[in-house]
């Protein structure tokens, strides 16, 4: 079960128990933002792109940003072809509603866009479509495991 992925995962920093587990959906940002008392910015939305070998790449970014086609082929150098929903769970091994960088499959590249960087705190899923954690940008960025940080969103 992919929530139980996800919280293995957040174990091995304790933060296991800091899951949120919602009475209402966060499958969407502005679903997340109404349960979670927060803005839309502040949710960590994680987007799944193919790469080059059909794999996955997940950017983790805020959730009023959007990807910008000419950034992400300048850094990744490929066109920015999202996954499509029925390959999503598959290939990063969370359903859609729920992904997050937390318990993904091994071979999932994970990087997270500096759109986060201007919140104190930021509120990813944990694997399901309604539920969340509370993590400052430097939190998510070492319990996600990412590659690095990049800069391909835009407001």
């Amino acid at each position: 079960m992919s929530i139980e992925t996800a919280k293995q995962h957040l174990s091995r920093w304790n933060k296991d128990n800091d899951m949120m587990i919602l009475d209402k959906s966060s499958a969407t940002v502005d679903l997340a933002a109404e349960a979670l008392g927060v803005t839309g910015g502040e949710i960590a939305k994680s987007v799944s792109f193919y790469d080059k070998n059909g794999g996955a790449i997940l950017i983790v970014t805020s959730g009023t940003a959007r990807i910008d086609g000419r950034k992400f082929k300048d850094e990744f150098g490929l066109k920015a072809k999202m996954i499509s929903s029925e390959d999503v769970e598959p290939l990063v091994g969370h359903p859609v509603g729920g992904v997050c960088p937390f318990g993904v499959k091994p071979e999932v590249k994970v990087y997270l866009d500096d759109s986060l960087r201007r919140f104190k705190w930021v509120y990813p899923a944990c694997g399901s479509g309604n539920s969340a954690i509370k993590l400052s940008p430097e939190e998510l960025e070492q319990i996600s495991e990412c590659i690095r940080w990049v800069n391909i969103s835009k407001e």
